[in-house]
């Protein structure tokens, strides 16, 4: 069972910013039980840019938004790991540190680099430590927040679970009681919940529930829960649990899955007329992006390129990789009888 664990900076830090080491070290007991019963726990733990806040300077500190975010970081990364390292050791138990930024989703190299060196750590016994390398990091090219983040990496390791941890109990309806188990026919959720972001992190709920929509649809169970709460790390077969379930669908493709990673850097998109639109999301086929269903093309793509596929409405409905270039595309706008625009095989339809 491989299980990665998102910890937020509103469970780590107590009201006054500060790393709170009782529930970084409940947590920590948590994840090593699990790891004793024989599963591999990843961690991707918020909190660097608030441990720095106790460790700079505030008439120091520069003003810049971006560089104060980096300086902090920097020095915070380091009392955030050291005190995880510390916490893991009293169990017997060894970290790795992995820093990631958006650009090394970009191209499937870098991604399958990324993800040869975590399944190296988990095959040498160790810990996963992650999180975004924010000192490098521009503001277009942040993560939305560590819940997408989070949701990236389970992907990319073909988690069996995710949980997302925050200061809240799951995902409330209206009464303030806690949904079980998520319905998503119910389109509602998203108003019962606050989207706004807090000073320390960057993610609200609203972003909790859409990553757990997309990798749940990807084939990993995905549970939004109070990572405060005792005992809130479960084994992935157990049949009660904490917060939210969202249920796992079939299992994607690993090309798949890097697609839904990779849709923000696409280098192009294909607008296509409602029939195709219709075919592709149709459940019960299994269809790929044909030229004929296609009416317009955007953006100077190269063979293998990530591409979105954008329907009448404007909306975006998936991603692929291009088998044309945008020159022999153009030729074959509108055609029938000609090979995909985007295979099967390597399209990501948004759910």
């Amino acid at each position: 069972m491989r299980i990665v664990v998102k910890i937020g900076s509103k469970v780590l830090c107590d009201p006054s910013g500060a790393l709170n080491k009782a529930v970084l070290g409940s947590l920590a007991e948590q994840a090593a039980d699990l790891e004793k019963s024989g599963s591999e726990v990843l961690l991707v733990s918020s909190g660097a840019v608030a441990a720095g806040q106790g460790l700079v300077n505030e008439h120091s500190c520069p003003g810049d938004p971006v560089k104060r975010r980096q300086v902090l970081a920097a020095a915070g990364q380091v009392r955030l790991m050291q005190t995880w390292q510390s916490l893991f050791a009293g169990h017997g138990l060894t970290i790795a540190q992995v820093l990631a930024s958006k650009s090394d989703f970009q191209t499937r190299s870098h991604y399958l680099n990324m993800r040869q060196c975590i399944e190296g750590i988990l095959e040498a016994n160790m810990i996963p430590v992650i999180n975004e390398n924010d000192t490098v990091s521009v503001t277009e090219l942040m993560f939305t927040d560590n819940d997408e983040l989070a949701g990236l990496i389970a992907s990319m390791v073909n988690a069996d679970l995710l949980y997302l941890l925050s200061s809240v109990p799951g995902v409330l309806d209206d009464r303030g009681e806690v949904i079980s188990q998520w319905d998503e026919h119910r389109h509602d959720a998203e108003a019962l919940v606050s989207a706004g972001a807090n000073a320390l992190g960057r993610g609200g709920m609203h972003s909790k529930i859409s990553t757990a929509r997309k990798i749940s649809a990807l084939g990993t169970r995905v549970i939004i829960a109070d990572g405060r709460a005792p005992g809130v790390l479960q084994p992935g077969e157990a049949e009660t649990h904490p917060g939210t379930l969202f249920r796992a669908a079939a299992g994607a493709t690993p090309a798949k899955r890097w697609l839904a990673s990779a849709d923000d850097h696409a280098t192009g998109a294909v607008l296509v007329n409602q029939g195709a639109a219709d075919a592709l999301q149709d459940d019960s086929r299994l269809t790929s992006l044909l030229p004929v269903g296609i009416v317009k093309l955007e953006g100077q793509f190269q063979r293998g390129d990530v591409i979105r596929i954008i329907d009448p409405s404007g909306n975006m409905i998936g991603c692929g990789r291009a088998q044309y270039d945008h020159a022999e595309a153009q030729q074959v706008v509108g055609v029938k009888g000609e090979k995909p625009v985007i295979h099967y095989d390597y399209l990501y339809l948004v759910r």
